[in-house]
């Protein structure tokens, strides 16, 4: 929402960032850890305010899932459905956003594309009473760990993670950004039922994209040719997105798309963590509907 050049947001939050000690980079609201450049108790607080709209098109993902892949790829269904060029601007998580940026979202015409990493307790109530659709995106969260462990080291607004081992011990006690995984998976486990709640693994999107766009288009209602389909799947690959990261994410553009791989995890975890990741799944998830989407035997073991 801000209208200052992306380069120059980038610089002067790289700037700040700069100037802060680890410890001073995060800061807890209602219990969970966020980054305070980024997410400062204003803005949290003013989220209340937020105006929902049933035509507004929301994506949420804990962070390193595949979120920023999903709004290029979004982006790029909207554009070709309503017949535009894409817009290249990131989309702001809406916990970006101050109370100036909310009444300016307010205002914005529909159909609006807001994005989230917030639990979806802390989502403004309005977006639900509003019955606006959600489409969830998860990862499996071996993966996730190794590419959030990555994203903390190269993001000068997060503190280092300082070793593998330590970061390993945060992210299963849930002690980083935006709180646990699994206190996450398990609360989107619970809206599976609801109409307006799409879930999708990134997992599969790498398998089948072009399935996983045409199913995207269905539930937000927006009509696709097959041609226009397949200029989706191959505009927004994640190799085609990563070579125009430069001008879609400026400087940070590397560190939103680093690989974008299923299975790192294994050149990262040693046996133990490995086994210890498989005991907090089967404990959280095994069994659950959530759990078996995640197909967590055949890419975490």
């Amino acid at each position: 929402m801000n209208s200052q050049p992306l380069h120059e947001q980038m610089a002067a939050m790289m700037k700040r960032a700069a100037e802060l000690s680890d410890e001073e980079k995060l800061h807890r609201y209602n219990g969970v850890l966020y980054p305070k450049l980024l997410c400062p108790e204003l803005h949290l607080k003013a989220l209340g305010d937020t105006k929902a709209r049933p035509d507004d098109i929301m994506l949420t993902a804990y962070p390193k899932c595949g979120f920023n892949w999903m709004v290029g790829v979004m982006k790029t269904i909207i554009a070709e459905a309503a017949g535009t060029k894409v817009v290249s601007e990131i989309l702001p998580l809406m916990e970006f956003l101050s109370p100036v940026d909310i009444k300016k979202f307010d205002e914005a015409p529909s159909p609006r594309l807001v994005g989230t990493h917030m639990h979806p307790d802390n989502i403004p109530v309005s977006f639900y009473t509003k019955k606006t659709k959600m489409l969830v995106i998860f990862r499996n969260p071996k993966d996730t760990l190794v590419s959030y462990y990555h994203f903390y080291n190269n993001n000068p607004v997060l503190p280092s993670a300082k070793s593998w081992d330590t970061f390993f011990s945060q992210f299963m006690s849930g002690n980083v950004s935006w709180g646990s995984y699994f206190d996450y998976a398990l609360a989107w486990e619970k809206k599976m039922d609801d109409p307006n709640v799409k879930i999708i693994t990134y997992e599969e999107l790498k398998q089948d994209p072009s399935q996983g766009i045409r199913d995207i288009s269905t539930f937000f209602g927006l009509t696709l040719t097959e041609d226009q389909v397949q200029r989706v799947a191959e505009g927004t690959s994640f190799d085609a997105m990563k070579k125009n990261s430069a001008k879609t994410h400026a400087t940070m553009g590397n560190v939103f798309f680093r690989k974008g791989t299923v299975g790192d995890w294994r050149s990262h975890f040693t046996p133990e963590q490995s086994q210890e990741m498989d005991d907090a799944f089967n404990k959280h998830l095994a069994g659950t509907r959530l759990g078996a989407k995640l197909n967590y035997q055949q890419y975490c073991q």
